[in-house]
């Protein structure tokens, strides 16, 4: 499975916003700046994890994006879901009953076991994504990891 880079981009920055004091913002232009992005873009990714609520979103001059929550309440997975949607990667489409190869339809009662094992993965990466929290991700980042960022990422004036 290959995620658009939307995708790291999304975690990435909700990584550094948890590593902001409470209340502190940033702003689109501030995050692709921090990470050498396009901001127009970055920005419509900030728009999807704030109306996932994941991100809250303040206007004017001091204004920005912080986390929604508790770094101890938002997962991975939420975080791609809100970029990414839900939807399973694969999709069976039964070409075993098609062509000069289709199977008999006695052999095809049953579900497509490939379907099966791929629903299977899907279901296992859903659930170990579900299981890390912004709070696992900054427990492992490296000690002035969270200095640095606030020393670089927060606005002059916030």
């Amino acid at each position: 499975m290959k995620l658009p880079v939307a995708t790291e981009w999304a975690l990435h920055c909700a990584t550094s916003l948890a590593q902001l004091e409470p209340g502190t913002t940033a702003s689109a232009a501030d995050l692709a700046e921090y990470f050498d992005l396009p901001a127009a873009y970055l920005a419509k990714q900030l728009q999807a994890l704030t109306r996932a609520g994941l991100l809250a979103a303040t206007t004017g001059p001091r204004g920005g994006f912080r986390l929604g929550g508790a770094p101890a309440d938002i997962t991975l997975l939420q975080i791609v879901e809100a970029v990414d949607g839900a939807a399973a990667p694969y999709e069976c489409r039964e070409i075993r009953q098609q062509g000069r190869g289709a199977l008999p339809a006695s052999w095809c009662r049953h579900e497509c076991i490939l379907a099966v094992k791929m629903a299977d993965a899907h279901q296992a990466w859903r659930t170990s994504l579900g299981a890390v929290t912004l709070a696992d991700i900054l427990a492992d980042l490296p000690e002035g990891a969270p200095t640095r960022t606030r020393s670089l990422l927060v606005r002059r004036g916030s």
